[in-house]
Parts: C-alpha cells; sequence; structure tokens
C-alpha cells in the first residue's frame, strides 16, 4: 500500500511540475481595437489558428483564411461565423508548398483587400518530402512561403499603420542548427524517412522562423511595423499528422492528458498581435505571452542576415 501511495504521489508531482512548467497556459489580456482591421491567418482552417481567427473574428476585425484546402476552409468559416456571429470571415487559396501560389495569393490579396493590420504566420508541418519548387517540404512551408508572403505585404502593412507580423516559431527551435551555405546549396534543413530526422529538420525550420524574426525587426527598425515570434506551447493539433501509427498511439494518450488545446494554444499569439505597448519589443520571441530570451544561435546576426539573402534568393527577389 505505501509503495502506491508514492507512486501515485510521483505521478501526481509529475503531473503538476510539468502543467506548470512545458504545458504551463496563460492568458492573453490584449485590449487593442481590432473592429475595422484586415487578419491575415495562414493555416486558419484548423488548430491554433482557427482559434485565433476565431478570436480576432468575435472582436470584429476582418479575417482571411489563407489556406490550402477550400472544403476545410468553408467548415472552419462556418464555425467562426456561427459562434462569434461575424459575416466577415473570408477564404483565399494559399498553398506555401508553392512559390507560385504565395505570389497569386498576394496579387489577389492587394487587388481585392485595401488594408493589412495582422500577418500572422500561423502554418507549419512536421513530414519529409520537396515542394513544388523543389525544396524541403518543412524548410518550403514553415520558412520560405511565409517569408515570400511577407516581403510581398510588407508596404500594405505599412500602409494601414502600426501593422504587426506574427510568426508561429517554437521551442523546438533551441535543438535546431542552421548551416546556410548547406542550406544553399541542398535547398533542404535535413531529410530522410524515419521520424526523427524530419523532426531535426523542423527544428531547424524553427530556428529560421526565430532568425527571420530577428532579421525582419532589424530591416522594419524606423517604420510603423513591428514583428514577433511564438511559442504557443506543446498544442494538440494536426501538426504531427505525418508521424507513424506507433507513434500516435503513444503520442495521442500523452496529448490528450497534458498537452494544451487550440485555445490555449492562441494566447500568445493572440498577445502579440493585441497587446498595446510592446512594440519596443520588435524581434523579439514570446512564450506565455511574455518575451523571452532565446539562445545565442536564435539571434545570431550574421546567420540571420545570411538566411534573409539565401531566402530572397530562392524566391528570385535578388
Amino acid at each position: 500500500m505505501f509503495q502506491l501511495l508514492l507512486l501515485a504521489g510521483v505521478v501526481l508531482g509529475g503531473y503538476i511540475v510539468l502543467t506548470q512548467t512545458l504545458f504551463k497556459r496563460s492568458r492573453c489580456k490584449g485590449t487593442a481595437a481590432v473592429a475595422g482591421k484586415t487578419v491575415i491567418v495562414t493555416g486558419g482552417n484548423t488548430g491554433i489558428g482557427k482559434a485565433t481567427a476565431l478570436h480576432l473574428a468575435r472582436r470584429g476585425a476582418r479575417v482571411v483564411l489563407a489556406c490550402r484546402n477550400r472544403d476545410k476552409a468553408q467548415s472552419a468559416i462556418a464555425d467562426i461565423e456561427q459562434e462569434t456571429g461575424s459575416t466577415d470571415v473570408v477564404y483565399m487559396h494559399l498553398d506555401l508548398a508553392s512559390l507560385k501560389s504565395v505570389r497569386c495569393f498576394a496579387e489577389t490579396f492587394l487587388k481585392t483587400e485595401s488594408r493589412l493590420d495582422l500577418l500572422i504566420n500561423n502554418a507549419g508541418l512536421v513530414a519529409d518530402g520537396q515542394t513544388e519548387d523543389g525544396f524541403g517540404i518543412e524548410f518550403g512551408v514553415n520558412h520560405l512561403g511565409h517569408f515570400l508572403l511577407t516581403r510581398l505585404l510588407l508596404e500594405r502593412l505599412k500602409e494601414s499603420g502600426r501593422g504587426r507580423v506574427v510568426t508561429l516559431a517554437s521551442m523546438a527551435y533551441r535543438w535546431g542548427r542552421v548551416d546556410v551555405e548547406a542550406l544553399a546549396a541542398s535547398k533542404h534543413l535535413g531529410t530522410g524517412t524515419y521520424s526523427w530526422q524530419f523532426f531535426q529538420a523542423y527544428c531547424n525550420s524553427k530556428l529560421c522562423n526565430v532568425l527571420f524574426t530577428h532579421e525582419l525587426a532589424k530591416r522594419l527598425n524606423g517604420t510603423n511595423v513591428t514583428c514577433y515570434c511564438v511559442h504557443p506551447g506543446i498544442v494538440h493539433t494536426e501538426l504531427s499528422r505525418n508521424v507513424s501509427l506507433w507513434q500516435k498511439l503513444f503520442i495521442e494518450p500523452v496529448a490528450r492528458l497534458l498537452f494544451l488545446d487550440p485555445e490555449a494554444g492562441a494566447q500568445t499569439t493572440l498577445h502579440c498581435a493585441l497587446q498595446e505597448g510592446i512594440e519596443p519589443l520588435s524581434g523579439r520571441y514570446f512564450s506565455c505571452c511574455a518575451a523571452q530570451e532565446v539562445c545565442a544561435r536564435g539571434r545570431d546576426d550574421a546567420t540571420s542576415r545570411r538566411l534573409w539573402e539565401v531566402s530572397e534568393r530562392f524566391c528570385g527577389l535578388s
């Protein structure tokens, strides 16, 4: 009996520690008005993106769901409209695995929408394979597609006054490595058929998100646009839909017990979108609705500048 009580105590203690550290919850308290403003949320048809879109729609924003799958987007719009009463949520096709699609999206948006106040680079994946343009899928979707999208929409953000770019990174960036010269030659951040190999590539892509935000802030200095990157927490989403069945059998019970739900996972994104007075923190990394220090590789000026230059070349911008 004593051993069972001891075991129960250890399990309960471990659960409490995990829910106050790795799986800690936070709440956005930002009150900035967004009624009448326009927001783009990539991957806004599911998970964190959908929760983010729903919250902003409830506050009166015009929300553009930039997604690949029309049917899922229309279903998400119906859910958001039913829950919020908003009739100002629209779908525009965007496939981040295709630079042509990114350009088509930007062209359509700029022709049909007169303003842009918030760009939320939310979409991401864990998978192996290649994009339409021959880049590693995680590099292409998690970083390069969002890089091009942001570059093409920056002028419209500047026109709106106090625009913001929020990019979803992850604490996984801490395990990432980016060799820009190798990337320039290979066009990927790592590849392989085993899950641990493309998880490493995912970590590398999240480091790209942090470096992109670091460099973008420097290039936006003196403008009215600011940018932030976000660790949303460890969230139960469709991110790991491409992992193997046996891994899903292991992950799913843990996810249901400990992982945050998408609404909780959206809170730090919403903080960076809505919190007033954080403009001096442009370029910073946020977790649990607060700015956090990043490790040295996440604020390396030389690497962030070189990654920017290589990304421009890949996108045909230089």
